[in-house]
């Protein structure tokens, strides 16, 4: 499997008269790992739906390897892009190998059973996310951090080149959550992934894009873009960020507003971002 670029150039989304994302341009190389940063509302979520061909531009581009997403076959879209959203839909009367066995479904032809190679790759998927001993659990009895990781198992088991996920951290423990980012970072695919925690996303990612009212407001590595600065003008809060001594990824400490380094630190921060 080899990894794939996507270039979104000069996106625009738009919801009736509201616009969503304006004119968001990203780079995502082979191999890469990219996450999108900010606040709710600012169009992460949206830009995805566009990468994984749920809405459609109103302008621009979204480009997997130097093809128009929204013309390529469903096939081949599905062979190569997987997607874990945040709203999967309505639950499953499956149990949790027969939705990870879905993830298979693009590589085979209509009414193909599961092959040796299948069951393998379905069981990779289930270890990769501790889930082997869900496996014959019904999905729909499941919590939502064990759902959220059979649907990030099925999205494995897909063997996607480029993989999309939106806040694929959500209802997971602390230890699921550096085990699936870890399994994320080592896969031979490039990784698109919208996040919250800025700690992780300064540790897991190669390069940040950070979002604000639908627009990119700077990308760059982590150490450029979680400056206290940034952070202030896009999220509105005052923060400390250090380098941290085992990992030497910046480590983000959010400052109550009403502390006086808070206080200061949104003073110093007051130049809009441009």
């Amino acid at each position: 499997m080899t990894a794939t670029e996507l270039v979104v150039d000069g996106l625009t989304l738009t919801a009736g008269a509201h616009r969503l994302v304006r004119d968001v341009s990203l780079v995502a190389r082979p191999g890469e790992v990219i996450g999108l940063v900010g606040p709710n509302g600012s169009g992460k979520s949206s830009l995805l739906r566009a990468v994984y061909r749920v809405l459609r531009p109103a302008g621009g581009q979204v480009l997997v390897d130097g093809t128009d997403a929204w013309r390529l076959p469903v096939r081949q879209l599905a062979r190569t892009v997987a997607a874990v959203v945040q709203e999967p839909g309505a639950d499953f009367d499956l149990t949790v190998r027969e939705v990870v066995a879905m993830g298979r479904t693009p590589h085979k032809r209509l009414l193909d059973g599961d092959t040796p190679e299948d069951a393998e790759l379905i069981d990779r998927a289930l270890t990769a996310v501790d889930a082997a001993d869900l496996a014959d659990r019904p999905f729909d009895r499941l919590s939502g951090g064990e759902r959220q990781r059979a649907l990030i198992a099925r999205a494995l088991a897909q063997q996607p080149s480029l993989l999309v996920l939106d806040e694929p951290t959500n209802h997971l423990d602390i230890r699921h959550q550096l085990e699936v980012l870890g399994t994320l970072r080592r896969l031979p695919a490039t990784v698109v992934v919208a996040l919250h925690d800025l700690n992780l996303a300064a540790y897991y990612c190669d390069r940040l894009y950070l979002l604000r009212a639908g627009r990119v407001a700077a990308s760059g590595p982590p150490s450029e873009i979680l400056t206290p600065r940034l952070l202030a003008e896009v999220y509105g809060v005052a923060s400390e960020v250090a380098v941290h001594p085992s990992t030497g990824a910046p480590q983000v400490t959010f400052l109550p507003s009403e502390s006086p380094a808070g206080t200061q630190l949104a003073v110093e921060a007051d130049q809009p971002v441009t």
